[in-house]
């Protein structure tokens, strides 16, 4: 399986029968997003930068919520989360989803915005190999938040996302925040992820991808 980042919080994830494109975003965030086609789009919640669904190529099945999807064998369970610690009287709600491709477990956690999981919500999520979360503060959590939420979670890989970038129109604190809260501040990006569920390293281990 390969693991591209196009911007944001958006992820290209490609298995060996389906791929499947995670929050992709609409141009005016300041990023053009890249040409991508996919069988499956998850939309954590209804934004502009992370719902223009209809940018992606393919004719993909749109996954938009709570629930369990089944799609051209990755199996998809959608959990119900809030955008705000408040509830969601603030943003409103966002879903987090695990996403089981090539017997791989990739959580993607959207917009979410709780000093942290439930237990029901963990329970529901079940087992993450490859964890996706936000770290840029802003309308999300912010790194100190996000270290705990991964320490819940215990993922193989973190990869993260929803961060500050140059080229975007998004005001968000930057990466260096998180690898300092996980105590990883030397991480050498990379333009792609390349892993099996053989290959899980056995420490957790932060992948920074760049977009290519």
């Amino acid at each position: 399986m390969d693991i591209t980042w196009l911007g944001h919080a958006s992820f290209r994830i490609k298995g060996k029968n389906a791929a499947v494109v995670c929050d992709p975003y609409e141009e005016k965030i300041g990023l053009k997003f890249p040409k991508s086609d996919a069988d499956i789009v998850t939309v954590s919640h209804e934004h502009y930068d992370h719902n223009a669904a209809a940018l992606v190529g393919g004719e993909p099945f749109v996954v938009s919520g709570p629930g369990e999807y089944e799609i051209k064998g990755v199996n998809i369970v959608g959990v119900s989360s809030f955008h705000d610690n408040k509830k969601g009287t603030v943003h409103g709600k966002n879903t987090l989803y695990n996403i089981k491709i090539d017997n791989v477990n990739i959580a993607h956690l959207g917009d979410l915005g709780q000093d942290a999981l439930s237990s029901e919500q963990i329970d529901a999520l079940g087992n993450v190999d490859i964890l996706m979360i936000p770290c840029g503060s802003v309308f999300t959590i912010d790194a100190a938040t996000a270290a705990k939420i991964v320490a819940s979670l215990e993922p193989s890989i973190i990869i993260p996302m929803h961060y500050f970038d140059k080229e975007a129109k998004v005001e968000l604190e930057k990466v260096d925040k998180f690898l300092k809260e996980m105590g990883k501040e030397e991480v050498e990006p990379t333009v792609k992820l390349s892993i099996t569920k053989e290959k899980l390293p056995e420490e957790p281990q932060i992948v920074l991808l760049t977009r290519g």
